[in-house]
């Protein structure tokens, strides 16, 4: 059996991706599953390069074939910021989306969009890299609404007036920018592991 591993220990993702990529060939790993504790370094300037740098380092220190992602929020009132620097917008956990909310206050431009770069790192002596991505276009709210999701989830507001926080979590994967990347990489993730099945 192929075994997929998933590079991240940040515990919202590890929910999410359980679910995203449910259905696969193989089993879905989790660093802790390994006994592997890597910090990888994030100091790229694209969600692209974090991704990599990260499905590469688990990659290598596994040998299997490895899945990471980088994902960020972007607000047009800040430059489209804090993008790739999103993980260190503010404290952990509710800083990150309280201190938005403080840099968007009184801000009449709400527009912001989530994105996320998905990385597969297939082993092949040394790593080769795929990347996939999501986009999800929406608008800060300006408060938190909501008890799902992570992160950013509580502030992100949808066309459809609901933060991703006040989603189902079946209806969020469907539409979320990490949703959108999986299903990029989907086809290839079957083609991957089925083959290694056969």
């Amino acid at each position: 059996m192929t075994d997929l591993l998933l590079g991240t220990t940040n515990a919202g993702k590890q929910r999410e991706f359980r679910r995203l990529l449910a259905g696969l060939p193989g089993r879905l790993l989790m660093p802790q599953d390994l006994g592997l504790d890597l910090e990888v370094d994030e100091p790229h300037h694209t969600y692209a390069e974090n991704a990599g740098a990260k499905a590469e380092a688990y990659c290598r220190a596994s040998g299997l074939l490895t899945v990471a992602d980088d994902s960020g929020i972007e607000a047009a009132a800040l430059g489209w910021g804090p993008g790739v620097r999103s993980a260190r917008f503010g404290d952990t956990g509710a800083g990150h989306a309280e201190r938005l909310l403080t840099a968007l206050e009184g801000a009449s431009d709400r527009r912001a969009r989530m994105v996320c770069a998905l990385a597969l790192a297939i082993p092949d002596g040394e790593p080769r890299l795929e990347l996939f991505t999501g986009v999800i276009e929406g608008t800060i709210a300006t408060r938190r609404r909501g008890s799902g999701g992570f992160g950013y989830d509580p502030i992100f507001l949808l066309p459809t007036g609901q933060t991703t926080a006040e989603l189902q979590e079946g209806e969020k994967d469907a539409i979320s920018h990490r949703g959108r990347a999986v299903a990029a990489a989907r086809p290839r993730l079957l083609q991957l592991l089925g083959a290694a099945q056969q």
